[in-house]
């Protein structure tokens, strides 16, 4: 079972996916996680990332789905996975089915959470982050300190309003043509109200999976 999260910034990926694994049995899989583990075991893909990541540059989709694809083959990954953040553009839905193709695999359902963009304004404008280990709050003001490691919570420059309704306008124009892939691709499409209580939420996504 390989199941792809999906939605706006803000629309809450990132809550809902170990909600969705404890209740599910399955670990999650974002692609920053599993880049920074590359990098840090050294493998061939990793230290090809790193050459792009030292120089500035992007790295390239086809060195993110070699990473994920390993990933994929790995024990840990056997019985399902839920995949948060791996599928964001076309080209990439199409790289990633490929992947799976050659492990013998498929995804079999696509989450897209979804909510309104005055919401995700609102949202966004009032989280902070700590500057030290990343943790995210909502409804804390910047200066605060962080509650797992003490340090400063700041607010990041692309969770101004500005800043996100551009942000916005890119997932519309890059990201969201992704859901009418998986359609065509006759994969399974469930789009989940994100509005409302975290456990009501993830009701919602679990039963739109049975």
């Amino acid at each position: 079972m390989i199941i792809v999260l999906f939605g706006k910034p803000g629309a809450g990926k990132g809550t809902q996916a170990p909600l969705l694994a404890a209740a599910l049995g399955v670990p999650t899989l974002a692609t920053g996680d599993e880049l920074r583990a590359a990098i840090r075991a050294g493998t061939e893909l990793g230290r090809e990332a790193k050459g792009y990541m030292d120089r500035g540059d992007l790295v390239p989709d086809a060195v993110i789905l070699g990473i994920i694809k390993q990933a994929l083959s790995e024990p840990r990954h056997a019985k399902g996975v839920l995949l948060d953040g791996v599928v964001r553009t076309v080209p990439q839905a199409e790289g990633l089915s490929k992947a799976c193709a050659e492990l013998g695999r498929q995804v079999d359902a696509v989450l897209c959470f979804d909510i309104d963009d005055d919401e995700i304004v609102r949202r966004l404008a009032s989280r902070t982050v700590c500057e030290k280990c990343q943790t995210p709050y909502t409804g804390r003001e910047p200066g605060s300190l962080c509650d797992k490691c003490g340090g400063t919570l700041v607010r990041r420059k692309d969770d101004d309003p500005e800043a996100i309704r551009n942000r916005l306008e890119v997932y519309r124009k890059q990201t969201a043509p992704v859901l009418a892939w998986y359609r065509d691709a006759g994969t399974k499409v469930a789009v989940i109200d994100a509005v409302g209580d975290v456990a009501d939420v993830t009701a919602r996504a679990l039963g739109a999976l049975q």
